[in-house]
């Protein structure tokens, strides 16, 4: 169930503090209604989606449907699984960290943009990296970004199309506001040249708390905005990019109660904006739950994209859910001509950690994260179509999965980023899912996506000292996958990051993609 909030304004400029965001006072009230509306569905709908068919030179997973069990987790010794893609291109260098981007220039340059842990120990290059994927077959870095921002932008890297631009947030100390840098990729996206950078901007400094933490963020699809979150202290900042060469903070809104919204994603015309809540799952620890608060906004941010003085946020609608924590990504799309929107958590039902994963459990509910499919066809009022569901969360699975990680915490078994084959006429969904790897969905149907192919990359056997999988460096557990993905129909392929294997160039095998109806725009960002 969704609650809509209508004009109900919380904007404020640079210093000022929204007081409720319109609905929060009262969510935790609404909470229980939210999760009538998800078993509602669940009773519709496939509990799990229907697992891939594999070729007979497949390398298909031995255990659940997303799960690496224990036996295979050897010091170096895990192979990897495989289903309908197989690997033809890497470029692993140092590592790889949380997100992706990518952009074809005006020469048929096809450029990935990748982060990377920002540790200066037993690395070759360090910030972000260039790769000329042309050729997918021979990836090629070109170059390496190490200003400030491309230091470690966590996920806020991102591409516009319209404007040609590359940009992001520096992720830890801005103390004086939002730091972005932009890049222009026109000329050649295999060297992008710096244009601007905004520092020293007023916005949450002062208290040590408010330190200005970059974490994700999301260009307008005009490009004339970027809009970049702050996750540590529950802010957006919205910047004005019109003149890339001197970008200007433009208005701050800040969530109540300690809520905070990790990702974001803004609709086509400009005028809409999806919000993650970073929340509590229905098993959390009654002292990590203040209130039961995960789920999405559909919010008018007409305020902005018509620089009205002062802009303001004005809520429309909230969507919550309880099995599942963390909302971590929103993409709006269109399937069948309807819209959609795709959100996923990154974590489960409670916290991410063994006592947590059982209380899960123990509530019959899933432990791991997964992905929603949201019909916003009335925004006032959305509803999940389907979940996607692999064996491996359903909770009657848990004491076959729970065994895999033990002594583990944190990402594991988790959704985090998704990418489409055409938001205007979605076909195809990719999802990063940490230790579960690169799975691929057949949504035509969005109340019975069915899972068409996956790839699960092997363990390492040596450190990569770039990669953001700090806990897990060689040790014989599954690369984590967590970055975006770009799908190509003409050469039925896809490219991402893992985080230990770098850069990866797939293509499909068995004739299972694309579809007949697959198309993949230019330049599309997810």
């Amino acid at each position: 169930m969704s609650v809509a909030y209508a004009d109900s304004p919380c904007g404020h400029v640079k210093r000022r503090h929204c007081q409720t965001f319109g609905l929060f006072a009262i969510a935790a009230a609404l909470w229980g209604c939210g999760e009538r509306a998800g078993d509602h569905l669940a009773t519709s709908a496939p509990l799990t989606v229907r697992r891939a068919t594999c070729g007979p030179k497949d390398r298909p997973e031995v255990g659940l449907q997303g799960q690496v069990p224990a036996p295979l987790r050897k010091v170096g010794g895990f192979a990897g699984f495989s289903c309908n893609l197989e690997l033809v291109g890497q470029s692993r260098g140092d590592g790889a960290g949380w997100q992706a981007a990518f952009f074809q220039d005006s020469a048929g340059h096809a450029c990935a943009y990748y982060d990377t842990s920002p540790s200066k120990v037993d690395r070759s290059h360090t910030g972000v990296v260039v790769v000329d994927a042309t050729d997918p077959t021979h990836p090629t870095p070109t170059d390496y970004l190490t200003s400030d921002a491309m230091d470690n932008p966590l996920e806020s890297l991102k591409v516009n199309e319209k404007r040609q631009l590359l940009g992001a947030i520096k992720s830890l100390d801005g103390r004086d506001g939002p730091e972005i840098e932009l890049y222009d990729l026109a000329v050649d996206c295999r060297s992008p040249r710096l244009l601007s950078r905004l520092s020293g901007v007023a916005g949450t400094a002062g208290a040590s708390q408010d330190t200005v933490r970059g974490d994700e963020g999301s260009f307008s699809p005009d490009g004339l905005t970027y809009y970049a979150t702050n996750l540590r202290a529950g802010s957006i900042y919205v910047i004005d990019i019109a003149d890339p060469q001197k970008p200007k903070l433009i208005a701050e809104w800040s969530l109540p109660f300690n809520q905070r919204t990790s990702g974001l994603s803004i609709s086509e015309d400009g005028n809409r904006a999806y919000l993650t809540l970073f929340g509590h799952g229905l098993a959390a620890p009654a002292s990590d739950a203040i209130s039961r608060d995960n789920g999405v906004v559909i919010a008018d941010v007409t305020d902005v994209q018509l620089r009205k003085p002062s802009p303001q946020i004005k809520v429309i609608s909230m969507l919550l859910w309880g099995d599942g924590s963390a909302s971590h990504q929103t993409m709006p799309v269109r399937i069948n001509g309807s819209a959609f929107l795709i959100a996923s958590d990154q974590g489960g039902s409670s916290v991410s950690n063994a006592s947590g994963w059982a209380a899960a459990c123990s509530a019959r509910l899933p432990a791991w994260s997964m992905v929603r499919i949201i019909d916003i066809r009335d925004e006032r009022n959305p509803t999940i179509t389907s979940k996607l569901q692999l064996e491996m969360n359903d909770p009657r699975n848990c004491d076959k999965v729970i065994p895999d990680l033990a002594g583990l915490s944190g990402f594991t078994y988790d959704s985090h980023y998704c990418s489409v084959d055409n938001k205007h006429d979605a076909t195809t969904l990719v999802c990063a899912l940490f230790e579960s790897g690169i799975r691929v969905f057949d949504i035509r149907d969005p109340s019975h996506p069915r899972e068409i192919a996956y790839f699960v990359p092997p363990s390492v056997t040596t450190p990569s000292p770039g990669s953001q999988n700090t806990r897990a460096r060689a040790n014989g557990r599954p690369d984590h996958c967590s970055a975006q993905m770009s799908l190509n129909a003409a050469s039925e392929s896809l490219t991402t990051t893992c985080q230990d294997s770098g850069f990866l160039a797939l293509k499909f095998a068995h004739g299972v993609w694309p579809f007949p109806s697959s198309t993949t725009p230019k330049n599309q960002q997810n």
